[in-house]
């Protein structure tokens, strides 16, 4: 069953956030936007690329009111160990949630069971904890903050807009669509 537009399962986790241990759950989600940004593993290549990325723009997503929750199989404390090691992912200031039950990755359909490891999958949820959008990379391709960024201020656009959509491409300021009978074959 294709997980866009369902609400997250529920879950419980334990996190890693600048010194502290804490738990995350499901509800933790609710009544902001939120994004899980599942990662392969702690310790790896180019995970702490994509960390790093997002932890440059951490200050952009959190004007637009959203929390970044990155996700691995690693435990916690490994999340502790790589933050304390690492120059690039010691810059995160998001929570990494650990994942070892591997049950978080199976629920978001992100789990390589054969590898104990989640995919390179990205979740935009809404405040009311419904997916809205899903990207799932191969473990070996990167993704891109930006690009990131583009895709939950479009999500949140439409959530405040009802009735429009957003063409390719689309930013903030940009036109969008308003679907009708008129614009079909138009475009």
């Amino acid at each position: 069953m294709p997980l866009i537009n369902t609400t997250i399962p529920s879950f419980r986790a334990h996190a890693y956030r600048q010194g502290a241990f804490f738990e995350v759950t499901d509800a933790d989600l609710r009544g902001q936007w939120s994004v899980l940004v599942f990662y392969p593993g702690d310790f790896t290549f180019v995970c702490p690329t994509e960390l790093e990325d997002l932890a440059e723009r951490y200050d952009e997503f959190r004007e637009l009111g959203v929390e970044l929750y990155g996700v691995s199989t690693d435990s916690h404390f490994a999340h502790k160990a790589w933050h304390e090691t690492s120059d690039a992912v010691r810059k995160v200031q998001y929570p990494l949630l650990a994942d070892p039950t591997l049950r978080l990755s199976m629920a978001f359909d992100v789990l390589v069971e054969e590898e104990g490891q989640a995919l390179r999958g990205t979740f935009v949820i809404d405040p009311q904890g419904v997916i809205r959008t899903i990207e799932v990379n191969d473990s070996g391709i990167g993704r891109d903050a930006g690009e990131l960024l583009r895709k939950v201020k479009a999500a949140q656009y439409i959530a405040a807009h009802p009735g429009e959509v957003c063409p390719a491409k689309w930013d903030t300021g940009a036109e969008t669509l308003t679907p009708s009978l008129e614009l079909v074959g138009k475009i």
